[in-house]
């Protein structure tokens, strides 16, 4: 199933994924650092569900109190709620 998730508080402006299985896949953000957005994509792409969660939440970008990593472990995990 495909999750739709607006991250707040970070360049990016959307995000798109699928959890399937309790895998992610297909993930794709909108807007922020292309660079970064692509890498974190493809290194969560295939993950566990609960391994993007546990391995991303609490990443922060500088001094903001959250970050792109941080936004999709809170989208998976509101996905699985």
């Amino acid at each position: 199933m495909e999750y739709t998730f607006t991250p707040k508080g970070v360049c990016a402006r959307g995000l798109k994924f699928e959890i399937e299985d309790g895998i992610v896949k297909n993930i794709r953000f909108s807007g922020g650092c292309s660079g970064n957005t692509q890498g974190v994509a493809a290194l969560a792409e295939g993950m566990t569900a609960e391994d993007v969660i546990n391995r991303l939440s609490g990443i922060r970008c500088g001094f903001k109190g959250t970050s792109c990593p941080d936004q999709l472990a809170k989208a998976v995990k509101e996905a699985l709620e």
